[in-house]
């Protein structure tokens, strides 16, 4: 039985590479890699190692990391325009970042703020740094977000892209138990024509979606 793509939901896929530990199978739609359901963390052990994230504000290093995302967006936003930081973890910083910028800021995390109605209002731009490689429905949860956003708004993602099924074999990104979709520039591509958005990639890790 064929599994069903969680980004585009097309059941043509294809085994991509198998290490140890997990399968990886590639969609021929949307060409999002992804880890079988049977195969992911449970919701505790999936939790316990967000818990040993360290991120801060206050950590200069974090914010350089984080500016690939901010620098990009920021340029493209009128002045006090409002965001939502998706995913913003146990140390929330993109979101510190664009309100010293003088952006109005919410956020929201599963785990650690999970007040979910932010979701129901609307914004200017979304953020989710390093969240959609995390996702096990992806399509479903960045269509919401996209939902959310204003006419012209802006969706800002990042994660590290599949380039190759050589460098995926030697990648540190499938280490991390908790990362379960893998996503190209065609995957975005791909998103952005289901979505009716436009993209670019201003960074190699770097996703911007606007809605039309």
């Amino acid at each position: 039985m064929m599994l069903s793509c969680p980004l585009c939901t097309s059941t043509d896929t294809a085994p991509f590479h198998r290490d140890a530990r997990r399968d990886y199978l590639r969609c021929r739609v949307c060409a999002l890699v992804f880890v079988p359901p049977a195969q992911r963390l449970d919701p505790a052990a999936e939790r316990a190692v967000y818990d040993q994230h360290e991120n801060s504000p206050d950590d200069p290093g974090y914010r350089r990391f984080l500016s690939r995302l901010y620098d990009p967006l920021r340029r493209r936003l009128a002045p006090g325009a409002r965001g939502l930081d998706f995913g913003s973890g146990p140390g929330p910083t993109l979101s510190v970042m664009f309100e010293e910028a003088g952006h109005p800021m919410a956020i929201y995390d599963p785990c650690y703020a999970p007040d979910a109605s932010v979701l129901e209002d609307r914004y200017a731009f979304i953020t989710a740094s390093e969240v959609v490689e995390h996702l096990f429905a992806p399509g479903r949860e960045l269509a919401r977000l996209a939902a959310r956003l204003e006419p012209g708004g802006w969706l800002g993602l990042m994660t590290k892209r599949v380039t190759s099924a050589e460098a995926f074999a030697g990648w540190h990104y499938i280490l991390d138990p908790t990362h379960v979709c893998f996503f190209s520039e065609a995957s975005f591509e791909w998103l952005a024509r289901h979505l009716d958005m436009r993209v670019e990639f201003p960074a190699a890790d770097v996703a911007l979606l606007q809605r039309r």
